[in-house]
């Protein structure tokens, strides 16, 4: 029988993803300063690649203690980190709407951890394989696969470089399998010292080949084609909604929680998604806090004009044929002809 009444170290996980957000966020940044040493001819250090590896072992652990719920929507942070990092150590000015998109990422994910799921579902590699052979699971997992193989062998070809969902597509997807063999390699791990047995488990060496096969990447096919700034608030909100129905329909992490917890982790996740959003796409839109108040405030005065006053006339200003238009008394004028060309003469 399935195990429950088993509680996540929720602070443990969510220190660990924090952890693992952080040392991505910053591989970014020195990633960036790498090739800025090379382009000038330097010489370039091992420390990004420590960082980013570091950051996915981190990443991987996290999954042991907090719910996918969790872990993953938690992860664009990252994107947080490298925009803050950047604006300090590489003099990337970071505008007002990216600001605000920071401020919006960090509200979000308070919220996600408030409402995330406490009690968790999966708890040995025994209960794994009863989930993963769950007729709704088969299902969900096999629609997905076929969708997958659709898109690389049909849909990829023809419009890859035409659509930016494509490549992302197959990319988010494939984040079914990833986070399920995540998920249950982790519990191998966490099982393995009290049950050095789980080592000779089919399941074991399954998940491990699965996660193996998904971690192609077509991300870097659409790097390549698209515009980065669109690129990773898409293929975000995709993986992320994958892993979420992925975590409902294996995990089932939100079994134990209430109708407000889940809708509050939605709103949380969509708070995120919009700060990412913000944080991305207006990255090089040089907009500053007092432009915007300048916009905002009521402009009492036409450039190059003195003020209006209330009677409609300007002071001092001198009336000429063009402006003796707008003060004419079309009354006064002698009646026009039915037919004819109609003539007016200004002296």
């Amino acid at each position: 029988d399935v195990q429950t009444g088993v509680v996540y170290n929720l602070w443990l996980g969510l220190t660990l993803a924090l952890l693992s957000a952080f040392l991505i966020g910053s591989s970014v940044i020195l990633k960036k300063k790498a090739l800025l040493r090379l382009a000038s001819g330097g010489h370039t250090r091992a420390g990004e690649c420590f960082s980013m590896g570091a950051g996915e072992v981190c990443n991987f652990a996290a999954y042991m203690f907090a719910p996918a719920t969790l872990v993953t929507p938690l992860g664009a942070l990252s994107v947080l980190i490298s925009a803050v990092l950047s604006s300090y150590l590489l003099g990337e000015a970071l505008n007002v709407l990216g600001k605000l998109g920071c401020l919006l990422c960090v509200l979000g994910s308070v919220l996600l951890v408030i409402h995330a799921p406490q009690e968790q579902e999966v708890t040995s590699l025994q209960d794994m394989t009863d989930k993963l052979l769950e007729p709704g699971f088969l299902v969900f997992v096999s629609a997905v696969l076929l969708l997958c193989l659709l898109l690389v062998f049909y849909v990829s070809p023809r419009f890859g470089r035409s659509n930016i969902l494509v490549y992302i597509s197959i990319c988010s997807l494939l984040g079914a399998f990833t986070i399920s063999s995540v998920k249950g390699l982790a519990i191998v791990i966490n099982t393995v010292f009290s049950d050095v047995s789980v080592l000779g488990r089919p399941l074991t060496w399954i998940l491990l080949l699965t996660l193996i096969v998904s971690i192609v990447n077509y991300l870097n096919k659409s790097l390549d084609t698209f515009n980065t700034l669109l690129v990773f608030p898409v293929y975000y909100v995709l993986f992320t909604s994958v892993v979420l129905l992925t975590s409902v329909v294996l995990f089932q992490e939100w079994n134990k929680m209430s109708v407000p917890d889940v809708v509050a982790a939605l709103a949380a996740f969509l708070v995120i998604v919009v700060g990412v959003a913000m944080l991305q796409l207006f990255r090089d839109l040089q907009v500053t806090m007092k432009q915007l108040t300048n916009q905002l405030a009521p402009r009492v005065e036409q450039e190059g004009l003195p003020e209006v006053p209330a009677n409609g006339r300007a002071a001092g200003r001198k009336e000429d044929k063009y402006t003796l238009m707008d003060n004419m008394v079309i009354d006064s004028l002698p009646p026009m002809r039915e037919e004819g060309p109609r003539v007016f003469i200004i002296s």
